[in-house]
This record gives structure tokens, sequence and C-alpha cells, in this order.
């Protein structure tokens, strides 16, 4: 038996450790004080987030991600999202044997988990010079812009305005931008800086769309006021694209109404989502019972393997209880959504894959991510649908 030290055992404790063993990413941790040092690998079946970003409570593994939790053994304790036991697939597979000898952790070499799965979509997936990309805020785009793996010269491709971004299109798009207005008097719009992000734009897109997440990453901020059941939902197919409206309960403390006793914290809201491939997003959240409007506009530049740059409009109507909010109001709503946005980005940071994965076999889906799974069949099908590109 080939035995590979993946660490000391002095640096294994009850926090998760990311290793690498034969270049297969792995997580070792004690699932208690003193206990001995157990091996996974380095992603949760569901999302395949890595599991070295997850934190122990309790003995149990909780996913940093959507709150799936996996016991000493690897078995799926707690799925969050639904009702009922996890189903089998939601268990960690087969961790390798586990040698502590001389102060150091190794693993068997014959037990290695499989490898993180290929035909991941990619920033630099030749479908990608079929569609229209935003490569900056109108007038303040460089000379040249990186777009999935290549440098394009802005003056001499095919480009377009649309929500204050230029777009650039490096082959005949298969797409448009999605038909939802850019403009409305009703509406006070502001933008947050662009931010990058190591995630590819598929991933982004993905967790733009996910509606289970917000009670982990999100408990900084809004979060931990979320329901972490999520009721059933419907997804509406367009053109290269889909929607899907829910109504939620949400405890909404900066109404006004509910200062002067005119309506509870608890209210209802309306969300849609909508997509548009290949990373055209927005969603809009109507207060149904405070009558404020908040839609943000959410677009992803893949710029190469490594990197991926994200800009985020904000269209504010009611907020506060008036029409057009004042701008400390719009500074503040700002501010808020660029916090909610940095959770986003420290996950995104801990990730692995490079890509975003399409076949099914490849995660864990469950009913809560019918939005995601709609996200990579429209991809899969864009890429299909995409002639060769020239390298």
């Amino acid at each position: 038996m080939r035995w590979l030290t993946i660490a000391a055992e002095s640096d294994v404790g009850t926090r998760p450790l990311a290793v690498t063993a034969d270049g297969v990413p792995l997580v070792v941790l004690r699932p208690g004080p003193g206990a001995d040092p157990v091996v996974f690998a380095d992603r949760c079946p569901h999302r395949l987030v890595p599991l070295s970003a997850a934190t122990l409570d309790n003995g149990r593994l909780r996913c940093a991600y959507h709150g799936w939790e996996f016991d000493a053994s690897g078995a799926c304790v707690e799925l969050p999202s639904q009702e009922g036991r996890p189903p089998p697939r939601a268990s960690l597979g087969p961790g390798p044997r586990v040698r502590v000898a001389d102060g150091m952790v190794a693993v068997a070499a014959e037990d290695l988990p499989a490898p993180d799965p290929s035909g991941l979509f990619t920033n630099e997936d030749p479908s990608l010079r079929h569609a229209w990309h935003p490569v900056g805020i109108a007038g303040q785009v460089p000379p040249t812009v990186m777009l999935a793996g290549r440098e394009f010269e802005v003056a001499r491709e095919r480009t377009t305005e649309r929500w204050g971004l230029l777009w650039l299109a490096p082959a005949e798009p298969l797409t448009g931008l999605f038909p939802d207005p850019d403009e409305d008097d009703a509406f006070v719009g502001a933008w947050l800086p662009p931010v990058r992000t190591p995630a590819s734009a598929g991933v982004v897109a993905d967790n733009f769309l996910d509606v289970a997440h917000f009670p982990f990453v999100h408990a900084g901020t809004f979060g931990a006021a979320e329901a972490r059941l999520v009721d059933r939902y419907e997804v509406t197919t367009e053109d290269w694209g889909c929607r899907s409206v829910q109504e939620q309960w949400f405890d909404n403390p900066g109404d006004p109404g509910v200062a002067a006793g005119r309506r509870p914290v608890r209210q209802r809201r309306r969300a849609t989502y909508v997509y548009r491939a290949p990373f055209q997003l927005m969603l809009r959240l109507e207060e149904l019972d405070a009558g404020a409007t908040k839609t943000i506009l959410f677009f992803a530049q893949p710029e190469s393997l490594t990197s991926t740059r994200v800009y985020t409009k904000m269209l504010l109507h009611g907020i506060g209880g008036v029409p057009d909010p004042a701008p400390e109001v719009v500074r503040a709503e700002v501010e808020f959504e660029e916090r909610v946005l940095a959770e986003d980005l420290a996950l995104q940071r801990r990730m692995r894959l490079t890509g975003l994965p399409l076949r099914p076999r490849d995660e864990l889906h469950v009913r809560a991510d019918l939005l995601g799974v709609h996200l990579r069949r429209i991809l899969g099908d864009f890429r299909t649908a995409t002639p060769s590109c020239p390298s």
C-alpha cells in the first residue's frame, strides 16, 4: 500500500483543512477534540463547494453554501432547504484510509476519490465568442479588454450600449439582451463599483439565481431572517433564458409603516428572477405590503479562466416610503448591497473548480435548485448551438 503524506498531525484540528494528494483536493479534520483525523474529497456533493470552507458544529460538518450537514462517517444528516430525509446521494463518498505516524497524517493512495469533473463550462469556452458581454461602464471602457481568455481592441469589435454598459460580441451573437426595460422614470438608479472574482461567470450566475443559500452565506446581512425551507416554485422557459416569479415572506424592519404600527415586520414580497444566456441576470423584489420595489441588474464578464468581472446596478422605488429615495437612502442601499455581494465573493474565493458543471450526474440537484438546473441546461444548449470558433 502506498501512503501519501497530506499534513502534519499538529496542524489537523476541528477546523477543516484543505490539502492535496496526487493532485486530488481533500479536506482533513478531527470530528471532535482529540478524535482521530478523517479525510474526504474537498467538495460537497450538492454544488461541489469545498468542504474546507465548512464549519464543525457538534461533530457535524456544515457546508458553508447551503448548510448541508455531514457526520463523521460522511453521511448527510441535514438538508435544510427541504423536509424529509436526505437522499442517499447527498452523503459524502467514502474517504480514504488514514494513517497517523511519526507526527504526520497520510492517506492510502489506492483510496483517493475520483478527481473533479471534467467538461466544465469555463470562462474560456469557445461558445462565448457568440454572445454579448459587458466590458465596462459606458465612457469608462479601456481601449483593450479581456474576454473569454483573449484581448480585444474595443474600437475594432461589434459593440452596443445598454443599461449604461458597453457590450461587446466577438462573433455574431446567438442571443440578444433581455427585453426588460433599461430605463424607467419611476426608479432611481445607482451602480455598485465593479468587482472581480476568481470564480467562473457560470458559477457567479448560478450563485445569483440560487434561492437556498441566503441563511448561510448571508447570515451577516439579511440571511438570518430568511427561511431555510424553500417552497416549491415554477420556472418559465424563454428564448435562451428563463424566468421565475416567487412569493416569499421576509422581515422588513426598515418599512416606515412598521415603525408607525400600520404593518407587521413580517411581510410579503414578490421576487422575479430573469436569466438570459450566457450571463445576464435580473432580480426584482416587490414589497407587496409596503409598496417599495428594488431591482438588481447583474452582469458578468468572463475575462479569463480565473477572473470574472461583475457589474451590478440597482433601480429603487418607494424605499423609505417615498417614490424617489433621497441620495443618502440610495447610498445606504448601495453600501448594503456591496456587503451582500462581498459575502458571495468571500465564498467564491474558496472554490477550487474552474467552471460550472453541466452534466446532471456531477452534482446532486434538489428541489430548491430548479433555477440552477435551467441555467445548466440553457448553457449546454448554448454551447451545442454555437458554430465552432477558431482558437
